[in-house]
């Protein structure tokens, strides 16, 4: 089921696995098409048609459930000369990381993915030009290849969409996407444009012709004449799933008796019906076997047996692999199956008709499986469907964070919205804390202070709690919204609370050192900014390693000490990139010291490189982390002032002044804010380039960099056409450039998008 991620064997004889490691294990069984064995029914027609159509950059093949989707791209697959990657879409891949690190692996048995495209995965920092900046890591393939996406329809996370879009769009001339969907994909305009490069085949073309419908029932074992084939052909209106399930009726049986599937003409159960056919002449502990099992998305002997509470399901689940076609093997090794997707439904809709009161239980059992194999993940999606609230908290307690630091930043949001769905957030403080310091490392203020409300409304309701308590004393340091007396009083109770192998006991001390350098009490914080450095390595807590060396570098800057300043400020640069740290909000806070250290020792090329790498991340710095922004941009503005860069230094401390007006009782930083108004307002205004760009422009950057139209940004932004085109325009000017394609040039050369 699970590809190993760091080496390069796949674990079940076929291609090797990635050459890079994932953030996150994948399920290798998404990367092949099914296998089409014996009793498949080949579409030559419509396999004919796809190879006669090399040009078409996309094809879609769109249908309701039944129609051979699947198995007919299978097939293609199967007898293409050129290199396939396949993709089965699941649920779960409605988060952009997950969706591009399963095509990066996808592609990387074609042609060796860049390693960077990678760690660029696994950075949470990196969601708002994720899209963007790997779509532009596709520019280095060189060989054309087909990459098919089945079962699209259940991707609905928009971004993710527009990756698929880019995906069509950025591919090696020669290339083709397939994509496969019960419904038409909503894609970008850019995509559906491309007419003459576009072939949809629909339910019309997909529907059986008389020698496809005779092969089907002759490896069924039914033999009809003619004019019987026919009829059932007329009833069913070729749809194969029908004409499947048709075969099993009995020899006494007519061919209206035979076309009375327990299923509509669309390809969905009918509501109250039992299904006839195939389901109906199973015995009863064969049905009572696939109804108890159907609501597993994957299937394997030890775990069935866990859900049953019985033995011997892999010899069961071989027997029905082997017969009827019940079963899709997911391995060579046949451990892992799954049903098919109509069948699935069918089995839910006849479990919930037969034993509704046992669903819950079965989620349970799986739950229990799951987390006993290790793979608390896939527990958490069994425990919300039992509706066990208890042990989705405990669950998302542990594995939301690691989660977002490996990037899958949607993927932890979708956990923490069950909460809020379910009315249960102030029921679980410890998750609502989580939920706040998540999007406050994220920048999204509202969302940080709308969580940060439920847990402390929670904590009232809860009664005493140390655990608690500390982790919503370090939760307010993050916040900063009680002054820097506030601030270092929290960070006290946090680190004495927290337990001594929890990585956020390095945070709450270093935010104890932030709040004595921002009350003017450097003597006091470099001691204990030393000593972060120390704590946070064995902790593993290397996002409060670098940050702490940065406030030393800073700590030496004020006391003119340009050597030492320099070599902190260096040593945390090198901290951060060990770590993969280049997307978070605290790297813009590295490279801005890092430019005043550089500057200080006459680097002034080195201090610019600094600077281009903090400007794309200053849409990160908000009101969500007050101190931490300001303070970023502060050191923004100095450098920006220092290189005679007065629209730079002007776009900085705006910004600051912005966040200021929120949160004014941030110590010491008010007073350094208007100091350098001050000096801003006795020299001119400068030439206005990319670092004057403001947070709002910054943020419109990766969706320009993209196909989608004007409107279409400005949706994804909720923002009007006028107002995404004023910005676009604004940028061009500031980039000295006068069309989106110059602009978008100039981004890649100033590295604005990372990379």
């Amino acid at each position: 089921m699970v590809a190993g991620t760091g080496g390069h064997g796949a674990g079940d004889g076929r291609e090797p696995g990635p050459r890079w490691t994932a953030s996150f294990e994948l399920v290798e069984s998404k990367l092949h098409p099914p296998r089409t064995g014996q009793g498949m029914v080949p579409r030559t027609a419509l396999l004919q048609r796809l190879q006669a159509a090399p040009t078409a950059r996309l094809v879609c093949v769109v249908a309701p459930p039944g129609y051979g989707k699947t198995t007919l791209l299978a097939q293609w697959a199967e007898r293409r000369s050129g290199p396939v990657a396949w993709l089965s879409v699941d649920r779960r891949d409605n988060d952009p990381a997950v969706l591009l690190t399963y095509l990066a692996a996808a592609l990387d048995r074609v042609e060796p993915i860049d390693p960077q495209i990678a760690r660029l995965l696994a950075s949470p920092g990196a969601t708002t030009s994720l899209v963007a900046r790997f779509a532009a890591g596709l520019s280095s393939m060189t060989r054309p290849v087909t990459v098919v996406l089945d079962n699209l329809e259940v991707l609905v996370n928009q971004e993710c969409l527009d990756a698929v879009a880019e995906i069509a769009l950025r591919l090696p001339k020669g290339s083709q996407l397939v994509l496969a969907s019960r419904a038409r994909p909503p894609l970008p305009e850019a995509v559906s444009r491309a007419r003459g490069q576009l072939l949809e085949l629909g339910s019309g073309e997909l529907a059986m012709d008389e020698p496809e419908a005779r092969a089907l029932l002759e490896q069924a074992g039914v033999r009809l004449d003619d004019a019987e084939v026919t009829e059932l052909l007329d009833r069913t209106e070729g749809w194969p799933v029908g004409l499947y399930l048709a075969s099993f009726g009995g020899p006494e049986e007519g061919m209206e008796d035979r076309a009375r599937v327990a299923v509509a003409g669309n390809g969905h159960p009918v509501a109250g019906r039992r299904p006839a056919g195939l389901l109906s002449r199973l015995s009863e502990p064969t049905m009572r076997f696939l109804t108890r099992t159907a609501m597993l998305d994957q299937l394997c002997g030890p775990l069935c047996d866990a859900v049953l509470g019985a033995s011997g399901s892999q010899q069961v689940l071989e027997s029905l692999a082997g017969s009827n076609q019940l079963l899709v093997a997911m391995d060579r090794r046949h451990r892992w199956y799954r049903y098919h997707q109509l069948l699935r439904e069918l089995l839910l809709a006849e479990l919930e008709r037969r034993e509704p009161e046992l669903v819950p239980e079965l989620h349970l059992r799986a739950a229990d499986w799951y987390e006993g194999e290790r793979l608390p993940e896939l527990a958490v999606d069994h425990a919300q469907a039992a509706g066990d609230a208890d042990r989705v908290a405990r669950l998302v307690a542990a594995v939301a964070f690691p989660a977002y630091a490996g990037g899958r930043v949607e993927t932890a949001r979708r956990w923490f919205r069950w909460f809020e769905d379910q009315d249960l957030v102030e029921r679980y403080p410890r998750v609502a804390v989580l939920g706040a310091q998540m999007e406050a490392l994220l920048g999204d203020a509202p969302s940080a202070g709308r969580w940060a409300a439920a847990a402390e409304r929670g904590q009232e309701a809860t009664g005493p709690d140390g655990a608690l308590d500390a982790s919503m004393a370090l939760l307010r340091t993050l916040l900063c919204r009680d002054g820097m007396a506030g601030m270092r009083a929290d960070a006290a109770t946090a680190w004495a609370g927290l337990a001594p192998d929890d990585p956020w006991r390095a945070t709450a001390l270093l935010m104890e050192g932030i709040a004595h350098l921002l009350d003017g009490q450097a003597d006091l914080a470099d001691p204990i900014l030393a000593r972060v450095a120390d704590v946070a390595g064995p902790l593993g807590a290397t996002p409060a390693a670098s940050a702490a060396l940065a406030e030393l570098a800073v700590v030496a800057l004020e006391r003119r000490r340009w050597e030492e300043a320099g070599r902190l400020a260096e040593e945390a640069v090198a901290t951060m990139r060990a770590g993969h740290l280049d997307d978070y909000a605290m790297a813009a806070f590295v490279h801005a010291v890092a430019a005043r250290a550089a500057l200080h020792l006459g680097d002034a090329p080195g201090a610019r490189r600094h600077l281009a790498r903090a400007v794309r991340l200053r849409p990160l710095l908000t009101a969500a982390m007050p101190h931490r922004s300001v303070q970023t941009l502060l050191e923004l503005g100095r450098a920006y002032l220092a290189l005679d860069d007065a629209a730079g230094a002007r776009a900085v401390v705006r910004q600051a002044g912005e966040i200021l007006r929120q949160r004014p009782g941030l110590g010491v930083l008010p007073e350094q804010a208007a100091e350098l108004t001050a000096a801003l307002e006795r020299i001119g205004q400068g030439t206005v380039g990319a670092s004057s760009l403001t947070a709002a422009e910054l943020r419109l950057l990766p969706l320009l960099s993209t196909h989608l139209t004007l409107l279409e940004i400005g949706e994804r932004l909720y923002l009007s056409r006028n107002t995404v085109k004023t910005q676009a325009v604004s940028i061009y000017r500031k980039l000295g450039v006068s069309s989106r394609s110059e602009a978008m040039q100039r981004v890649r050369e100033l590295g604005l998008l990372g990379g």
